[in-house]
């Protein structure tokens, strides 16, 4: 039957159903707290911006933020927003002050969306304006408008305050992890140095911007003194290490574009002229950024991002009167860089060493590398490791945020997923048996080890990080001992030579339930021993309990419960004070005391736990 089509077909959404109907538009993915860039944390980020932006025109000091319970406020104490208007900024679409160059020239937001967007999916949005002596209070629910409160004297200082509840009927089972929480807000502190945030009782502040942020980031001593560069409405820093890969952090009017966009492009494609040019020699790009560490913050008159969430600059130029990103980016690093190499030989010499070391360990795996390439293709058109997900078939751009890959190990375990999964978005990649330990080994051995050649071309990370072709890289192995020894193998294969996979939060544990309870009415699935047994007072009785002992146990139509809509994923993280190597030595080196007492006093721990 035709489904019909008519005027009684046709309806206009208000502007928070529209939101509501339509999240990812405004703020991405949704998620559940699990991903730096879950909504969750930019509703937070939406919240701060116009503090942020306050600051940033010289109004305002100190931002205060508080998250309790999921429940979030953000304080600031800038101008106010003016009182009449409370309501239209809070619940009126396309309202601002941001239009108004002369007022907020260089701002993070300017479309009027972003407050909007924490209202619309919020269950309890209350937002106070304190302005001259006078606040105002109102007060809304999923962007619905709930009571107006009269204008009332206050002895507060002027500010605003934003208080809300994400909707747990929109963000399922979400919560905010602290290190996320706090690498943002030291990130607005890096960005805005004078500015104090105080996050749930502690103080941040930063007094020499990216030089302070590449500091806090550096897991050990650079080879050489960080260089800091500042410029009208650009500031770098970068140094190298020792590491593999190419690490950036990109901002843009004091916004994390995580992704990238123009000015980091300029960036990296200049940094390679300076350095040939200074030292005369054609060297190769990635000999020249290979271990690099940097910063780069720009601020661009009415920046076009190429989504809503902001984390990729589309602009081209700094303003309507300016130059163009690129050329403003390349000629302040060609003249800034090549001045301080000049004035600094000794840090010259040592970053020569550095691209000639490079140059050397490329040369020296060139021709592995090639027959590496051909067995991977060849292995890939056999489709013998990878099963891949149609969004890379049909070359869907827009998806690939959506995407995932599932790392497993053994042919019933991949066998469960590939039967369950979301053949659009999640692709499989199948290990025979447990890979390498790579630790203290070279390159070479990404390229000779069949496995890690073969997974390497399937997530396409050879040449660069940024051809990453999944969001989400998930490690789904058995919650028993050789599934954890997996998992500490891929681990450190990821974090000896793609570290920035882990840093930009790519990698994750998939978490599958221990146990299996039901009567005749209902089925819980556990994924702790504390979960078993609520399950057991709830469900009463003498219901039947069962233990998955690995992943192949599990059968397809149940496995769609936990790689589907409810999936649970542990973040694979890094301490901003854990040093890579000392924490790779440690666990992947050659045993120590040290490590048998570890492992010893924490066993007994965790039996302890489950007795």
């Amino acid at each position: 039957m035709t489904p019909q089509y008519d005027e009684t077909t046709i309806r206009t959404l208000e502007w928070q159903e529209h939101i509501r109907k339509r999240p990812g538009m405004y703020i991405g993915k949704l998620g559940d707290g699990s991903a730096a860039d879950d909504g969750i944390y930019v509703l937070l980020k939406e919240a701060m911006d116009n503090s942020i932006d306050e600051f940033m025109m010289g109004f305002g000091k100190k931002i205060e933020v508080v998250i309790d319970q999921e429940k979030v406020m953000v304080r600031d104490y800038g101008r106010g927003i003016p009182l009449g208007k409370l309501v239209d900024v809070a619940s009126k679409m396309n309202t601002g002050a941001k239009y108004d160059s002369k007022v907020f020239k260089k701002s993070v937001g300017l479309n009027g969306v972003g407050i909007k967007a924490v209202n619309a999916l919020s269950s309890s949005f209350i937002i106070k304006a304190f302005r001259d002596g006078q606040v105002k209070e109102v007060l809304f629910s999923k962007g619905l408008q709930q009571e107006e409160k009269e204008v009332v004297p206050t002895d507060q200082p002027n500010g605003t305050q934003v208080t809300f509840h994400p909707d747990e009927t929109i963000f399922r089972n979400y919560r905010y992890i602290n290190d996320y929480v706090v690498n943002m807000i030291k990130n607005y502190t890096f960005l805005n140095a004078g500015l104090v945030i105080e996050y749930n009782g502690q103080r941040f502040h930063s007094r020499n911007g990216l030089r302070d942020l590449l500091e806090e980031n550096l897991e050990a001593e650079p080879l050489y003194p960080i260089i800091h560069l500042h410029g009208e409405d650009i500031e770098i820093a970068l140094t190298h290490g020792n590491q593999y890969g190419e690490d950036y952090y990109s901002f843009v009017n004091g916004q994390h574009t995580s992704q990238g966009g123009t000015h980091l492009q300029a960036f990296r494609e200049v940094l390679v002229k300076t350095i040939r040019d200074f030292y005369k020699k054609d060297f190769d790009p990635t000999d020249i950024r290979a271990s690099i560490v940097a910063a780069i913050s720009i601020k661009v008159e009415e920046p076009v991002f190429e989504s809503q969430t902001k984390t990729k600059l589309g602009s081209k130029d700094i303003g309507p009167d300016g130059p163009s990103v690129r050329t403003h980016v390349s000629n302040f690093v060609q003249k800034e860089l090549d001045n301080y190499l000049h004035k600094n030989p000794d840090t010259a010499e040592v970053l020569l060493r550095r691209i000639q070391e490079s140059e050397r360990e490329r040369k020296a795996i060139s021709g592995i590398k090639k027959l590496a390439k051909e067995r991977a293709k060849k292995a890939n058109l056999h489709n013998r490791k990878l099963r891949d997900c149609r969004v890379h078939f049909n070359d869907n751009a827009e998806r690939r945020e959506e995407t995932s890959i599932f790392i497993t190990e053994g042919d019933s375990a991949s066998g469960s997923i590939t039967k369950s999964r979301d053949v659009d978005t999640q692709a499989v990649f199948s290990l025979k048996g447990k890979p390498l330990n790579t630790y203290g080994l070279t390159k070479k051995v990404v390229y000779e080890n069949e496995e890690f050649n073969l997974l390497q071309a399937a997530l396409n990370i050879e040449e660069s990080i940024e051809d990453l072709r999944y969001a989400k890289v998930i490690i789904a192995t058995d919650a028993d001992v050789d599934g954890m020894h997996i998992r500490l193998l891929l681990i450190t294969f990821f974090l000896q030579f793609f570290p920035e996979l882990i840093r930009r939060g790519h990698v994750y544990i998939l978490q599958t339930p221990l146990f299996r309870v039901r009567n005749k009415k209902k089925t819980i699935y556990c994924y702790s021993e504390e979960e078993k047994q609520q399950a057991v007072e709830l469900l009463k009785g003498n219901p039947e309990i069962t233990r998955f002992k690995g992943l192949g146990e599990i059968s397809p139509d149940e496995f769609k419960n936990f790689i589907g809509p409810d999936i649970r994923l542990d973040p694979v993280q890094m301490k901003k004070h854990e040093s890579m190597a000392q924490m790779l030595e440690f666990y992947m080196g050659k045993n120590t005391p040290e490590r048998q007492d570890f492992i010893i006093d924490n066993l007994y721990v965790e039996k302890d736990e489950v007795a």
